[in-house]
C-alpha cells in the first residue's frame, strides 16, 4: 500500500477494526452508548493523526479507545453513585459483532456477571485483563496502552483474574445462541417459568429457581422496578408473582409482545411495545435451574435495541 492510499482513505485502514474496538469499549464501561461514542472519538483521533507514522494501526487503535474510556470511567462511576436502585450493564443481542479475533477462554463471554465483576475492578484492573486475557494482548502491548511496567501490569492483570474466576457462574448455559433464538432446552425451562408465574403458583416457581437465586432490576429511577436486589428462592418467587399480578392480563397482550432472544449470550426474553423493547429479561441457568434474573427496563439503555424477527426456538 503506498503512503497516498495509506493517509487518504483513513476510513479504510478503521473499519476493520470497528467491531473489535467496540467489544472493547462496551466491556469497559457496560455501555453501548458510551462505547460507540469511545469509538467515535477513536476515529477521530486516528483521523486526525499522522498515520505515515503509525507503524501498526491496530496497537494505535485499541490504545487509543482504552485510553479513552479510561477518561470515560471517571465521570461513569460519578454518575453510578447516584444511580436509583441496582445498576445492570445495556443488554446486547448480537454478542457475535463484539467478539475479538483472539481465541480465548473468555473471548465470547458477554454474560452480565463478568460484565458486573468487571464493573467491581479499578479502571487499571479491567483494562490490564481485558487486553490480555480477552484480546490476547502481549504484556509489553499492554505496559506501553497503560503506561505502566510490564511487572505491574501482570499483576494488575492477575489480581483481575482472580476475582473474575471467584465470580463466574459455576454452571454453564451454554454457548450463546443466535440472536432471536433459545436453545429448547431452555425454552421449555423460561416456558414454565412464565406459566408458574402467571399462575401465581409460587411453589411450582420456586421448584425452578436455586435457593440462592437473585432478581436483579434495572429501572434506573425512570420506571417501576425493585430498588434492592431479591435473593433467595421464596422472596424472588412471591415478588415475580406479586409483580405478574399487578399487570391486568388481556391489556398486557394488547400492547406488548413477548420474544424469545439471547441476551448477553444467555437464554432471554425482550418484552416490545409498540415504540419499540421495554424490557429484557436474561436467564443465568445452572444444573436445570434459574440462578438470576437480569431484567433491565431503565428506557436509556433499551433504545440501542431494535425491534426483531417473531421468536422461535432452535
Amino acid at each position: 500500500m503506498s503512503s497516498m492510499s495509506t493517509t487518504a482513505n483513513p476510513a479504510e485502514r478503521f473499519e476493520p477494526h470497528r467491531g473489535r474496538l467496540l467489544g472493547l469499549a462496551y466491556r469497559m464501561l457496560g455501555s453501548m452508548a458510551d462505547a460507540t461514542d469511545a469509538v467515535q472519538e477513536t476515529y477521530l483521533r486516528w483521523h486526525a493523526a499522522d498515520r505515515e507514522e503509525v507503524a501498526d494501526a491496530r496497537a494505535f487503535l485499541i490504545t487509543t479507545t482504552t485510553r479513552i474510556c479510561l477518561d470515560l470511567l471517571t465521570s461513569a462511576r460519578a454518575r453510578r453513585e447516584a444511580y436509583v436502585g441496582p445498576w445492570l450493564p445495556e443488554p446486547v443481542l448480537d454478542t457475535a459483532a463484539l467478539t475479538p479475533d483472539a481465541h480465548t477462554e473468555l473471548a465470547e463471554d458477554l454474560s452480565v456477571a463478568l460484565l458486573l465483576t468487571l464493573d467491581r475492578l479499578s479502571p487499571l484492573e479491567r483494562s490490564a485483563f481485558l487486553l490480555h486475557d480477552v484480546f490476547d494482548l502481549s504484556f509489553a502491548e499492554i505496559a506501553r496502552t497503560l503506561e505502566r511496567s510490564e511487572a505491574a501490569c501482570r499483576q494488575l492483570a492477575s489480581r483481575a483474574r482472580a476475582r473474575v474466576r471467584e465470580a463466574r457462574p459455576r454452571g454453564s448455559t451454554g454457548p450463546a445462541a443466535p440472536p432471536g433464538t433459545v436453545d429448547a432446552k431452555h425454552a421449555q425451562l423460561m416456558a414454565a417459568f412464565a406459566a408458574a408465574t402467571q399462575a401465581g403458583d409460587v411453589e411450582a416457581l420456586m421448584h425452578l429457581l436455586a435457593a440462592d437465586v437473585r432478581v436483579v432490576t434495572d429501572g434506573g429511577g425512570k420506571v417501576p422496578a425493585a430498588v434492592d436486589v431479591v435473593e433467595g428462592a421464596d422472596r424472588a418467587a412471591r415478588f415475580l408473582v406479586e409483580v405478574t399480578r399487578k399487570r391486568p392480563g388481556q391489556w398486557w397482550r394488547d400492547h406488548f409482545t413477548v420474544r424469545f432472544a439471547s441476551v448477553n449470550g444467555l437464554p432471554g426474553v425482550v418484552v416490545d411495545g409498540s415504540e419499540g423493547p421495554v424490557q429484557t429479561t436474561a436467564f443465568e441457568i445452572e444444573d436445570g435451574v434459574i440462578r438470576a434474573l437480569y431484567v433491565v427496563r431503565n428506557p436509556d439503555k433499551l433504545r440501542h435495541l431494535a425491534a426483531a424477527p417473531a421468536p422461535r426456538t432452535r
